[in-house]
Protein backbone atom coordinates (compact mmCIF):
# COMPACT_ATOMS: atom_id res chain seq x y z
CA UNK A 1 0.00 0.00 0.00
CA UNK A 2 1.77 3.06 -0.93
CA UNK A 3 2.24 5.83 1.47
CA UNK A 4 -0.11 9.43 1.67
CA UNK A 5 3.15 11.48 1.82
CA UNK A 6 4.74 9.84 -1.53
CA UNK A 7 4.90 12.14 -4.45
CA UNK A 8 3.32 10.42 -7.60
CA UNK A 9 3.51 12.17 -11.27
CA UNK A 10 -0.32 12.69 -11.81
CA UNK A 11 0.05 14.68 -15.27
CA UNK A 12 1.92 13.45 -18.37
CA UNK A 13 5.52 15.26 -19.18
CA UNK A 14 5.15 17.49 -21.89
CA UNK A 15 8.12 17.81 -24.41
CA UNK A 16 10.34 20.36 -25.16
CA UNK A 17 10.22 22.46 -28.02
CA UNK A 18 12.44 21.64 -30.47
CA UNK A 19 15.16 24.12 -30.78
CA UNK A 20 14.50 26.79 -33.57
CA UNK A 21 17.49 27.71 -35.75
CA UNK A 22 17.71 31.51 -35.55
CA UNK A 23 17.65 34.03 -38.75
CA UNK A 24 20.79 34.62 -40.23
CA UNK A 25 21.65 38.04 -40.76
CA UNK A 26 21.74 39.62 -44.05
CA UNK A 27 24.35 42.34 -44.82
CA UNK A 28 24.05 44.08 -48.34
CA UNK A 29 26.66 46.39 -49.59
CA UNK A 30 26.51 48.37 -52.91
CA UNK A 31 27.33 45.26 -55.04
CA UNK A 32 27.10 41.66 -53.07
CA UNK A 33 24.44 40.53 -50.48
CA UNK A 34 26.42 38.55 -47.67
CA UNK A 35 24.04 36.08 -45.19
CA UNK A 36 25.90 35.15 -41.61
CA UNK A 37 24.13 32.44 -39.87
CA UNK A 38 24.25 33.66 -36.01
CA UNK A 39 25.63 30.85 -33.77
CA UNK A 40 22.86 29.78 -31.31
CA UNK A 41 23.70 29.76 -27.64
CA UNK A 42 24.13 26.30 -27.22
CA UNK A 43 27.32 26.65 -29.45
CA UNK A 44 28.10 29.89 -28.31
CA UNK A 45 28.08 28.49 -24.79
CA UNK A 46 29.81 25.55 -25.82
CA UNK A 47 32.47 27.14 -27.05
CA UNK A 48 33.04 29.98 -24.32
CA UNK A 49 32.96 27.08 -21.92
CA UNK A 50 35.70 25.10 -23.84
CA UNK A 51 37.64 28.40 -24.33
CA UNK A 52 37.83 29.12 -20.29
CA UNK A 53 38.99 25.05 -19.70
CA UNK A 54 41.79 25.85 -22.02
CA UNK A 55 42.92 29.26 -20.41
CA UNK A 56 42.56 27.57 -16.98
CA UNK A 57 43.77 24.60 -17.07
CA UNK A 58 47.45 24.16 -15.64
CA UNK A 59 49.18 22.68 -18.63
CA UNK A 60 50.25 26.26 -19.74
CA UNK A 61 49.67 27.55 -15.84
CA UNK A 62 52.51 25.72 -14.40
CA UNK A 63 54.61 23.97 -17.13
CA UNK A 64 56.22 20.35 -15.67
CA UNK A 65 59.58 21.01 -14.42
CA UNK A 66 62.07 17.97 -15.19
CA UNK A 67 62.20 17.46 -11.77
CA UNK A 68 58.83 16.31 -11.99
CA UNK A 69 59.00 13.87 -14.69
CA UNK A 70 61.45 11.19 -14.85
CA UNK A 71 64.20 11.84 -17.10
CA UNK A 72 65.40 8.32 -18.04
CA UNK A 73 66.08 4.79 -17.34
CA UNK A 74 69.34 4.93 -15.75
CA UNK A 75 67.52 7.83 -13.02
CA UNK A 76 65.07 5.16 -12.29
CA UNK A 77 67.42 2.82 -11.64
CA UNK A 78 69.33 5.06 -9.12
CA UNK A 79 66.39 6.41 -7.68
CA UNK A 80 64.83 2.81 -6.77
CA UNK A 81 68.53 1.88 -5.32
CA UNK A 82 68.30 4.19 -3.17
CA UNK A 83 64.81 4.14 -1.65
CA UNK A 84 65.73 -0.19 -1.75
CA UNK A 85 68.84 0.59 0.92
CA UNK A 86 66.57 3.34 2.99
CA UNK A 87 64.09 0.48 3.28
CA UNK A 88 66.17 -2.05 4.45
CA UNK A 89 68.48 0.49 6.61
CA UNK A 90 65.67 1.28 8.15
CA UNK A 91 63.55 -2.09 8.69
CA UNK A 92 66.59 -3.78 10.25
CA UNK A 93 67.16 -0.82 12.80
CA UNK A 94 66.87 -1.71 16.44
CA UNK A 95 64.00 -0.68 17.66
CA UNK A 96 65.60 1.03 21.12
CA UNK A 97 68.03 3.12 18.57
CA UNK A 98 67.61 6.60 18.68
CA UNK A 99 67.66 7.89 15.63
CA UNK A 100 64.90 5.29 14.55
CA UNK A 101 61.97 7.85 14.42
CA UNK A 102 64.24 10.39 12.19
CA UNK A 103 64.98 7.81 9.91
CA UNK A 104 61.41 6.26 9.36
CA UNK A 105 60.99 10.14 8.58
CA UNK A 106 63.53 10.18 6.06
CA UNK A 107 62.17 7.16 4.23
CA UNK A 108 58.54 8.44 4.36
CA UNK A 109 59.72 11.39 2.28
CA UNK A 110 62.12 9.81 0.16
CA UNK A 111 59.24 6.95 -0.81
CA UNK A 112 56.49 9.50 -1.09
CA UNK A 113 58.69 11.24 -3.51
CA UNK A 114 59.49 8.39 -5.54
CA UNK A 115 55.86 6.40 -5.90
CA UNK A 116 55.11 10.55 -6.88
CA UNK A 117 57.24 10.64 -9.84
CA UNK A 118 57.17 7.36 -11.15
CA UNK A 119 53.46 6.05 -10.54
CA UNK A 120 52.32 8.40 -13.43
CA UNK A 121 55.37 6.79 -16.14
CA UNK A 122 53.27 4.37 -18.36
CA UNK A 123 56.47 2.76 -19.22
CA UNK A 124 57.36 1.55 -15.93
CA UNK A 125 53.81 0.24 -14.61
CA UNK A 126 54.26 -2.78 -15.91
CA UNK A 127 58.05 -3.67 -14.43
CA UNK A 128 58.45 -5.78 -12.09
CA UNK A 129 61.03 -3.88 -10.56
CA UNK A 130 58.21 -1.43 -9.86
CA UNK A 131 55.07 -3.17 -9.01
CA UNK A 132 58.03 -5.03 -6.31
CA UNK A 133 59.02 -1.87 -4.62
CA UNK A 134 56.05 -0.13 -5.29
CA UNK A 135 54.16 -3.00 -2.76
CA UNK A 136 57.14 -3.11 -0.29
CA UNK A 137 57.20 0.88 -0.21
CA UNK A 138 53.17 0.62 0.99
CA UNK A 139 53.99 -2.57 3.49
CA UNK A 140 56.47 -0.40 5.40
CA UNK A 141 54.82 2.83 4.95
CA UNK A 142 51.24 1.45 6.03
CA UNK A 143 52.76 -0.06 9.22
CA UNK A 144 54.63 3.20 10.48
CA UNK A 145 51.89 5.10 9.40
CA UNK A 146 49.43 2.49 11.60
CA UNK A 147 51.77 1.90 14.21
CA UNK A 148 53.99 4.82 14.87
CA UNK A 149 57.37 5.29 13.77
CA UNK A 150 59.14 3.18 17.02
CA UNK A 151 57.32 0.03 16.42
CA UNK A 152 58.87 -2.80 15.34
CA UNK A 153 57.82 -4.72 11.70
CA UNK A 154 56.51 -8.18 12.53
CA UNK A 155 58.57 -10.47 11.50
CA UNK A 156 56.72 -12.27 8.63
CA UNK A 157 55.99 -8.65 7.37
CA UNK A 158 59.67 -7.48 7.92
CA UNK A 159 60.87 -11.11 5.34
CA UNK A 160 58.05 -10.62 2.89
CA UNK A 161 59.18 -6.54 2.43
CA UNK A 162 62.79 -7.79 2.11
CA UNK A 163 61.52 -10.51 -0.52
CA UNK A 164 59.87 -8.20 -2.10
CA UNK A 165 62.96 -5.39 -2.16
CA UNK A 166 65.39 -8.14 -3.08
CA UNK A 167 63.42 -9.18 -5.92
CA UNK A 168 63.35 -5.50 -7.27
CA UNK A 169 66.60 -5.65 -6.85
CA UNK A 170 66.96 -8.38 -9.06
CA UNK A 171 64.63 -7.17 -11.83
CA UNK A 172 66.45 -3.58 -11.97
CA UNK A 173 69.71 -5.53 -12.37
CA UNK A 174 68.45 -7.14 -15.28
CA UNK A 175 66.50 -4.12 -16.75
CA UNK A 176 62.78 -5.04 -15.58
Amino acid sequence: MASTTLLTPTSKLKSLPPIKATKPTTTTTASTTTTIPQPRRREFLSFAAAAAASLSSPAWLFPLTPSALAASDEEYVKETEEVINKVRNTINMDRNDPNVASAVAELRETSNSWVAKYRREKTLLSRVSFRDMYSAINAVSGHYVSFGPTAPLPAKRKARILEEVETAEKALLRGR
